[in-house]
């Protein structure tokens, strides 16, 4: 079975840009089931089901939904081969700009709109820059000039990448992207790895405190001039 993993920034147009993927797939007769994964609430499984594919509905809630996503992996593949599915796709929400939830064998998708600034690429991290397929969105809404720049933007973070510009109302790009995503290579649950560490600033933030004054704070910590420091046993 083929992983492919869908990460980007909220209300770039991931999930209109897979259902016209997913129609291309289908002309292909490859089967596949989807993995939605959100923080509090989506709606986007009528979306899917529309297209007649198994969707598997997550919500992240107080977890990062990319850490959420990576710790769910093995189920998410069940559920795939439950269905006897030649292809996985997981749609990840995406928000913190430093978790990257692509794997080693699993293709990484990142789609990123071009209506949010041409210094948006420098600020999303690992899931831009460890991608191998950069979906550009919303092109047709910004100038020929503002389209070429953001593109180099892009090529700034990830050399090697392949960049496709689609458009989730049109399908434009779509067919380009559904054939990365039918040339993928072959997933292996027990062996693969992911491409870049999650964060490692874990806090007592995370753990529900509430307190805002430091003194009450503990873990691995920086402090707004850059410096990291460890605080605790």
């Amino acid at each position: 079975m083929k992983v492919i993993v869908v990460a980007g920034t909220p209300g770039a147009g991931k999930t209109s840009v897979l259902l016209n993927t997913i129609k291309f797939l289908k002309e292909q007769q490859v089967k596949i089931a989807v993995a939605k994964i959100d923080c509090l609430y989506t709606e986007d499984q009528i979306r899917f089901k529309k297209t007649d594919v198994p969707t598997m509905i997550g919500l992240s809630r107080d977890m990062c939904p990319d850490h959420y996503t990576i710790y769910n992996m093995g189920e998410m593949v069940s559920f795939a081969r439950e269905h006897t599915a030649d292809m996985l796709i997981v749609e990840t929400a995406g928000l913190c700009h430093r978790c990257a939830p692509y794997t080693t064998n699993g293709l990484g998708v990142c789609v990123i709109d071009a209506t949010t600034g041409p210094n948006t690429p420098l600020k999303v991290g690992p899931f831009l820059s460890t991608a191998n397929v950069v979906a550009i969105t919303k092109g047709d809404m910004i100038s020929q000039a503002e389209r070429e720049i953001f593109r180099e933007r892009v090529m700034e973070m990830n050399a090697g990448c392949r960049i496709i510009e689609t458009n989730g109302l049109t399908g434009k790009g779509t067919a380009e992207l559904a054939g990365c995503f039918a040339e993928a290579p072959v997933f292996n649950y027990s062996e693969d790895h992911l491409r870049h560490n999650a964060p490692f600033s874990i806090c007592t933030l995370c753990v529900g405190e509430m307190h805002i004054e430091k003194k009450y704070h503990r873990g691995v910590l920086r402090h707004i001039n850059g410096v990291q420091e460890y605080k605790g046993e």
